[in-house]
């Protein structure tokens, strides 16, 4: 049977390709070798997301219960309720996922995927193999997390972002290595749940690839929460069994310390996934190699999402797979890369950014403003009783165009869509100024910081 579009992996990328092909009435089948949806809403995005919702209002109930009139007697959780809770929502939207790929005359079809060439793909399913005709290849087959060489995953005292989701019981001790999105949002769910956590990031704040200000204020929050936040230091040692894990880390003065645990989360970034058969030629950090139309080194093979490099983000993976189909079946159009993306993290206080960071415009030389406002001053934050946080918008001085927005606390990565769509619009201070923002909302905060770029802040 021959395709216009074979794509192999079924999350965000892949799913989303292979359904505006379907769209545009091109006969396509998604080779996946789990579940629809991917890592991502299977054992990502989704189901992290779960777990938070079920970890911030446990600790608004144990932390803030008396501050809203509440009280209670013998409050608990049921850990397994809470895995199970997350486990039920990925399920669910698994089956919504086959439902659209049905819907849009897309075939699913559950194997392990060899590329051939750009126009055979080999499918090997239940110890069977089949082998599938097609026009065009996109490999969407995204990543895995990366192993610490000294300390392997033995998916009970070292383990993976995907056993942290499923862990049996709440860890009594638990060292995080790495503190980007996937370890501080797995730092704040078991801390809320009396996990005692201990952080180990290389560089000086959690979130390095944040903006400084953002990153020195999340360290700050989790600290006060009870986390051991072990910034500017590095491992050095490792050793583990079933009992648990020890880490020697190292200061940079030098000093050195021996941490132990029962159970070490490594979050040190993703490895690539790749299908079987022919191999693209990839680029000096592992991935995929692309060109501007996400076109391989093999002829009509294409690559989107992780498989292809950064940004790992399932929203830019999305983008690269609609862009990608347009360009193999719309006449003339020309496939757009990704530009200005949101990035989030939805631990408590949430983070999200889109655009340059001052760190980032200092080494370009580009002059720039800031305006900054506290979510202390808004009303809606304080009837809320979220008032941890600010908004920092960053303005080019000579024509005063937005440059990067930076937000840290309640709701950050529902407020930072507006900011996104001011960047790709290329609007200005004054487009954001002139906008009226409803009252009482947490928006308001990023009307004053545009008005405080200029020393005009009215609340504060």
């Amino acid at each position: 049977m021959a395709y216009d579009l074979v794509v192999i992996g079924g999350g965000p990328a892949g799913y989303v390709a292979a359904i505006r092909a379907g769209q545009l009435g091109k006969k396509v089948a998604v080779v996946e070798k789990e579940a629809a949806g991917g890592t991502c809403l299977n054992w990502g995005c989704i189901p992290t997301k779960a777990l938070l919702k079920n970890a911030e209002l446990y600790q608004t109930l144990t932390k803030k219960a008396d501050l809203f009139g509440l009280s209670f007697d013998n409050l608990s959780f049921d850990w397994g309720k809470t895995i199970k809770r997350s486990r039920d929502v990925s399920g669910n939207l698994a089956k919504g996922i086959e439902f659209l790929l049905k819907k849009n005359k897309v075939e699913f079809i559950k194997g392990f995927a060899s590329v051939i060439d750009g126009s055979k793909v080999e499918v090997e399913s239940n110890g069977k193999k089949e082998v599938l005709e097609t026009a065009k290849v996109i490999i969407a087959t995204g990543c895995k997390s990366r192993q610490l060489p000294p300390l392997p995953f033995n998916g009970k005292t070292v383990i993976s972002s995907k056993e942290a989701m499923v862990l049996p019981e709440v860890p009594k001790e638990m060292i995080i290595i790495g503190a980007g999105a996937i370890g501080v949002e797995f730092a704040y769910i078991y801390n809320t749940f009396g996990t005692k956590v201990t952080i180990i990031e290389m560089m000086d704040q959690l979130l390095p690839v944040e903006d400084d200000e953002i990153g020195k204020e999340i360290t700050k929050s989790f600290k006060k929460q009870g986390m051991t936040c072990l910034v500017g230091t590095k491992s050095t040692e490792f050793k583990a069994d079933d009992n648990g894990v020890e880490i020697t880390v190292e200061d940079k003065k030098g000093k050195t310390s021996v941490l132990k645990a029962d159970v070490c989360l490594v979050a040190i970034g993703i490895a690539p996934v790749f299908p079987g058969g022919a191999q693209p030629d990839l680029d000096d950090k592992g991935f995929i190699k692309i060109d501007d139309n996400y076109e391989t080194s093999i002829k009509d093979v294409y690559a989107i999402g992780d498989i292809s490099g950064p940004p790992w983000l399932a929203h830019t993976g999305s983008f690269e797979g609609t862009q990608c189909v347009e360009g193999l079946f719309i006449d003339g159009h020309k496939p757009r890369q990704v530009g200005n993306f949101p990035g989030c993290t939805y631990a408590h206080p949430q983070v999200a950014s889109v655009g340059k960071t001052e760190r980032a415009l200092k080494e370009e030389g580009i002059e720039y403003k800031v305006g900054k406002f506290p979510f202390q001053a808004i009303g809606k934050a304080q009837a809320t009783a979220d008032t941890e946080g600010f908004v920092k918008l960053l303005y080019g001085k000579e024509h005063n165009e937005l440059l990067g927005a930076h937000i840290i606390g309640d709701n950050a990565t529902e407020l930072i869509a507006e900011l996104g769509v001011a960047l790709e619009a290329e609007l200005c201070e004054e487009d954001l100024h002139s906008t009226i923002h409803a009252h009482p909302t947490l928006a308001e905060a990023i009307h004053e910081a545009t008005l405080d770029a200029n020393g005009h802040a009215i609340h504060f």
